[in-house]
């Protein structure tokens, strides 16, 4: 290794080594108040003033919404985002480990503040709100938060090390039924059965599964199926994902998603309305120079090897990966066999793994950022700015 990197390396480690038990704090602290997409206040204050408390300028509020923040420090001419997410999951709270995501974000960051004048870099951590089906790093990107910047990166836990989880593009849709009202034993016919178009729609979704591609996927759930036993439910609603490989699949995909709602509709003539919950989030399009750079890196903190591909989830880090060079590698913790989404893995994101997780996941993001800061990959990085 060049001594001037190993230098910067071995500094960038000692910030992250004096800030580790701070860091696991505020990893501790998201996760013991786990907040929905879009209403993350306490996680994004907290995550936001231990970069302010490290010497960032801070910007909270921004692209209009309130839980998204920038954390801006250094002057050179590569501009590198670390991306950090903080929202939790109705009901099982941090079963995706977003604290973990947010805590090592700020390691990362803490660890390079001092070095971006030599390094020659800019460095900016952005508050990503939402990422549990709101989509706010599609919004701050349509927004012109991530314009002009070369390259981003972050971390996320899941049960095994994958440096290049397979990131499937996703439809969000909320469908409602409108029916009409009647007494289910008086006159059951003279209403026109919501919840019942509902039932017609998965069974057409089910049948439709055995003629999917491989790599596509759908699924969802009812969230309001009708008020009172013996009335005919004139209201009802539910939320659906629709996954696929790639955007272009994507939109080969959902209508004929959509058409199962539709035949719903004609079996019972209720009215269909279908909107998007939020816009599309993309595939992800993972920078092999950038993530093997990481790959070196968690190699040298005595990471797990990598299970290449072994992950398969959506993330609106994708669209992100589409704007400009990104990874998004995943990072090993303990579970017992949990996978994400499911409440052991919540128990697991505050375990001493985890925990490892977030001082190793920050010192490897640093140590990623200082190589291809120093390295070859720079150069190509400063000729693929982001624009909205």
């Amino acid at each position: 290794m060049d001594a001037k990197v190993a230098d910067l390396k071995a500094a960038a480690r000692t910030i992250v080594d004096r800030e580790g038990e701070r860091l696991v704090a505020l990893s501790h602290r998201i996760h013991a108040q786990p907040e929905l997409k879009f209403e993350e206040e306490q996680s994004s204050a907290w995550t936001a003033g231990a970069l302010a408390d490290g010497g960032f300028p801070v910007e909270t509020g921004i692209c209009d919404l309130p839980t998204a923040f920038s954390a801006r420090i250094g002057s050179g001419p590569l501009h590198i985002a670390i991306c950090a997410e903080y929202d939790a999951l109705p009901v099982i709270g941090h079963a995706c480990g977003h604290n973990v995501i947010a805590s090592s974000a700020v390691g990362a960051a803490l660890a390079l503040a001092p070095l971006v004048d030599e390094l020659g870099i800019t460095l900016s951590v952005m508050g990503t709100p939402a990422e549990e089906g709101g989509g706010g790093k599609i919004l701050m990107l349509e927004r012109g938060a991530f314009d002009g910047m070369h390259a981003s990166l972050m971390v996320h836990p899941t049960p095994m090390e994958d440096l290049y989880p397979r990131v499937s593009a996703v439809a969000h849709m909320r469908v409602r039924y409108t029916g009409r009202e009647s007494h289910a034993a008086i006159a059951p016919e003279l209403g026109v059965n919501a919840a019942d178009a509902f039932t017609v729609a998965q069974v057409a979704i089910g049948l439709l599964r055995q003629h999917l591609r491989p790599f596509d996927q759908v699924h969802g759930i009812i969230t309001h199926g009708g008020d009172a036993t013996n009335v005919i439910p004139a209201h009802t609603e539910g939320t659906w994902m629709a996954r696929s490989r790639t955007l272009g699949d994507l939109e080969q995909f959902v209508p004929r998603v959509t058409h199962c709602f539709e035949a719903g509709a004609v079996a019972t003539g209720a009215t269909l309305q279908i909107s998007d919950v939020c816009p599309p989030y993309a595939h992800m399009e993972h920078d092999r120079d950038f993530a093997e750079l990481y790959r070196a890196n968690a190699t040298a903190l005595g990471r797990p090897e990598s299970q290449d591909g072994a992950a398969t989830f959506s993330t609106d880090m994708g669209n992100v990966s589409l704007a400009m060079p990104s990874i998004h590698p995943c990072i090993a913790i303990d579970t017992g066999g949990a996978v994400n989404h499911q409440p052991e893995f919540a128990a697991a994101a505050i375990n001493a793994s985890a925990d490892r997780a977030v001082r190793e996941g920050a010192l490897a993001m640093a140590w990623t950022v200082i190589d291809a800061a120093s390295g070859p990959l720079r150069n190509r990085l400063l000729g693929t700015a982001a624009s909205s």
